[in-house]
C-alpha cells in the first residue's frame, strides 16, 4: 500500500444529512490551507461518500452516530477517508448500470468515475470508504 501523505486534518461529525455541508467545507478549507485550488471533484465526492455513510450505516441510524473525515495530501494525490459505524446489511457497491432512470446508486458510480482510485475496508470500529484524486 502506498503512503497516504501528510494528514491535513480529521474531523468527527454527527451522522446527519446536514453534516455533509460541514464535511465539504472542512475538506475545502484543509486543501486550501495546503495550497490546493482545484477542488471541485474532491468536494463533490466528499459529499457523496459522506451522504452514503449517513444513509447506509449505523452512524446515521442511531442517535449520536458519528462519521469521521480525514484528508491527506502527498503533493500529487489527495486522499479522503470517510469512516462510519458500519452496517450489518449494507456494503459499498457500484451498480452494474447507473442509467438515467435510477433513483439511487449514483454516488459510488460517481466516485469511481471521478477518482484515480477508491475502495473500502471494514474494521472493528466500522467501515472506511476512501478515494484518491490527482487534481
Amino acid at each position: 500500500m502506498r503512503t497516504m501523505g501528510d494528514l491535513l486534518g480529521k474531523v468527527d461529525l454527527l451522522g446527519v444529512g446536514s453534516s455533509a455541508q460541514v464535511a465539504r467545507a472542512y475538506v475545502r478549507s484543509a486543501l486550501y490551507g495546503a495550497g490546493r485550488r482545484d477542488m471541485g471533484d474532491i468536494v463533490t465526492l466528499v459529499s457523496e461518500v459522506f451522504t452514503n455513510a449517513v444513509k447506509h450505516s449505523e452512524s446515521g441510524r442511531r442517535p449520536g452516530g458519528v462519521v469521521q473525515v480525514r484528508v491527506y495530501d502527498d503533493g500529487e494525490t489527495v486522499r479522503v477517508e470517510v469512516t462510519d459505524e458500519g452496517s450489518l446489511d449494507s456494503i459499498p457497491a457500484i451498480p452494474d448500470q447507473a442509467g438515467p432512470f435510477r433513483e439511487s446508486g449514483w454516488g459510488l458510480w460517481m466516485v469511481r468515475e471521478l477518482s484515480s482510485s477508491w475502495g473500502w475496508r471494514q474494521n472493528g470500529r466500522g467501515r472506511t470508504v476512501w478515494f484518491e484524486v490527482r487534481p
